[in-house]
C-alpha cells in the first residue's frame, strides 16, 4: 500500500499551515474568499484586478536563507500596479508552490505576505499551497499573488489628461524592489551575493497610503500614475502617456543608490539597460499640473537640492511643492516634465 504522504504530499502538514495562518489571517480556510462590498460608498464601482510574482529574487532568498520580506515584495507588486489608476486595493489572495512542504520556511513568508496587506489595507482573503514533489528543486518554492482593488468609474486615472507642461514626481524606491534579478545574479558571484544580501531582500516600498491619501488631498492634480516595475523607466511611463506628449526626465534631480551604481560598474552595464532594467531609485512617478496659487498657498515653500540640470523655469515650477505635499508623498522630487511629441521618454 502506497499512501500520498509516501508519495510526496503530506496533507496534515498543509492542515497545520493553514491553522498557523488564520491566527493572523482569520479570513482564510473556506472553499472561497468572501468580501463584503459597501455600495453606499460608490455611485459606480469598478473593480481593478493585478495578478504578479516575485521573480528570481526568491533566489536570494533561498541563498540567504530569509524568508520573511518576500511576502512584502509579493502584495507590493500586485498594489502597487492597482493604485495607478486610483483605485484602493481590497483585498489579496496569494499561491505558494513547492517541491516538500517547510512550516517553518512557509509560514514566515505567507506572515510577510500578511504584513504587505497590512501595509496596504487590504484584506488577505485567502490562498492556494500546493506541494508538488518533483516539480521543484529542493528547499524552493515560488510565489505568485492576485490582487482586487476599486475605484469609482469617473475617478480612474488613465493619462488620457495629461498635457505638455505638467509636472513628473517621483517617489524613492526602497531599493531594487524586485525587478532585475536575473540580471544581478548573473553580475555577482554567490559570495556578493550574500555580502550585499541584506540590502538587495529590502522589501519594495508600498505607495497605496500616501497615493490614496494624495488623491483625497486635493492639492493638485493627478493625471497619471507609472509604477516602474520590468522595463523600468522606459517601458513602463509611455504606457500612460497620450499619443501628443512626451516624458522628458532629467537624472541629476535625484541621487541614484549606490547599489544601482555598484551593480553598473560591477556588470559593464550601459545607462539606457540600466534605466529600463531598473528602478534607479524612483519606485513610482506621478504626472500633475503645475502647482497653483492654492498649492502655493497650502504651506511654507520647501526647498530643493538643485542640480542644475532641471530647465529654471521648470524647476521653480516643481520647486513649490509645499510640507503638506511632502507629508502626503514621502521623500517626493520632481524629476521632469511633459513635452509636446510622441509617446515616449528622454532621459537627459
Amino acid at each position: 500500500m502506497v499512501t500520498y504522504k509516501q508519495a510526496g504530499v503530506d496533507i496534515s502538514k498543509g492542515n497545520a499551515l493553514v491553522k498557523k495562518i488564520k491566527k493572523f489571517a482569520p479570513a482564510i480556510g473556506f472553499f472561497s474568499g468572501f468580501y463584503p462590498l459597501d455600495t453606499k460608498k460608490y455611485k459606480n464601482p469598478v473593480l481593478v484586478s493585478s495578478s504578479d510574482g516575485v521573480g528570481t529574487k526568491l533566489k536570494l532568498a533561498f541563498l540567504l536563507n530569509k524568508h520573511d520580506t518576500v511576502g512584502i515584495d509579493l502584495v507590493a507588486m500586485n498594489v502597487n500596479d492597482i493604485i495607478t489608476c486610483g483605485a484602493k486595493p481590497i483585498f489579496f489572495l496569494d499561491y505558494y508552490a513547492c517541491s516538500k512542504l517547510d512550516l517553518k520556511v512557509a509560514e514566515p513568508v505567507i506572515k510577510g505576505i500578511n504584513e504587505g496587506c497590512r501595509q496596504a489595507d487590504c484584506v488577505l482573503l485567502g490562498g492556494e499551497t500546493a506541494e508538488m514533489p518533483g516539480f521543484y528543486q529542493q528547499g524552493e518554492y515560488d510565489l505568485a499573488g492576485f490582487a482586487v482593488g476599486i475605484v469609482e468609474k469617473d475617478k480612474i486615472i488613465d493619462g488620457s489628461k495629461i498635457k505638455p507642461g505638467d509636472i513628473i514626481i517621483g517617489l524613492p524606491s526602497s531599493g531594487l524592489h524586485s525587478n532585475g534579478f536575473s540580471l544581478v545574479r548573473k553580475i555577482f558571484s554567490e559570495k556578493e551575493l550574500v555580502k550585499y544580501g541584506k540590502e538587495l531582500l529590502t522589501p519594495t516600498r508600498i505607495y497605496v497610503q500616501e497615493v490614496l491619501f494624495a488623491l483625497r488631498s486635493s492639492l493638485f492634480a493627478i493625471k497619471g500614475i507609472a509604477h516602474i516595475t520590468g522595463g523600468g523607466f522606459l517601458d513602463n511611463i509611455p504606457r500612460i502617456l497620450p499619443k501628443n506628449c512626451q516624458a522628458r526626465i532629467y537624472k541629476k534631480t535625484w541621487r541614484v543608490p549606490e547599489v544601482f551604481r555598484l551593480i553598473q560598474k560591477k556588470g559593464k552595464i550601459p545607462e539606457k539597460e540600466m534605466f529600463r532594467v531598473f528602478n534607479m531609485g524612483i519606485g513610482m512617478v506621478i504626472i500633475v499640473d503645475p502647482p497653483s496659487p492654492r498649492l502655493r498657498r497650502a504651506g511654507k515653500l520647501i526647498s530643493f537640492r538643485h542640480s542644475g540640470s532641471l530647465p529654471d523655469k521648470i524647476w521653480q515650477a516643481g520647486a513649490l511643492g509645499m510640507t503638506k505635499v511632502h507629508k502626503l508623498l514621502k521623500g517626493f522630487v520632481v524629476i521632469g516634465k511633459i513635452v509636446s511629441g510622441k509617446p515616449a521618454i528622454k532621459i537627459i
